[in-house]
């Protein structure tokens, strides 16, 4: 049996990183928020309502929709649980604001047909949480006096923990 040359070696080197590149592939990495940044962004964002005479429920999902955090106020409605977590799903799922969808799902849009969907809310008060280049999750609040307020806590909350998700 013959030793391969200085020639073939290359190429077995090539091989060899083409299969390691192809097993890489099988698996993804993602960062999420820990629970003490969720429950921080929480946190701020009721605070940031409270200021402004507001009693809020704040959700805080992660990538997938699923909740990390939630705050309800003392007075604030009993709906305000629900609407705040599926607000906070609808951005999460979607990637975008929830003001946004309102818009782009109106009665003769292409996308209306989206309102129909379970847990899908379109009114303001969800927000995407993004940093470095990476989708955390989501942040939906609800019990302000419109979409605009909740849309304006949600972004206190956000960036409340903006040094710990930018890179």
């Amino acid at each position: 049996m013959k030793r391969p040359t200085m020639r073939c070696l290359p190429l077995l080197m090539l091989a060899a990183s083409l299969q390691a590149n192809a097993q890489q592939d099988g698996t993804f990495t993602i960062k999420a928020l820990t629970p003490d940044t969720a429950l921080r962004a929480a946190q701020a964002a009721l605070d940031s309502c409270r200021k402004a005479g507001y009693q809020v429920t704040v959700a805080v999902v992660d990538r997938a929709g699923l909740l990390q955090a939630l705050l309800r106020d003392r007075f604030a409605g009993a709906h305000t649980i629900e609407v705040a977590t599926n607000k906070a799903w609808t951005a999460a799922s979607f990637r975008t604001s929830t003001a946004a969808l309102g818009e782009e799902t109106q009665p003769g849009k292409p996308m209306s047909g989206l309102r129909t969907l379970p847990r899908f809310l379109a009114a303001g008060g969800g927000l995407v949480i993004e940093g470095g280049g990476n989708t955390y999750g989501a942040i939906g609040v609800s019990g302000a006096p419109g979409g605009e307020a909740d849309d304006g806590c949600a972004k206190a909350g956000i960036k409340a923990i903006a040094d710990a998700i930018e890179f």
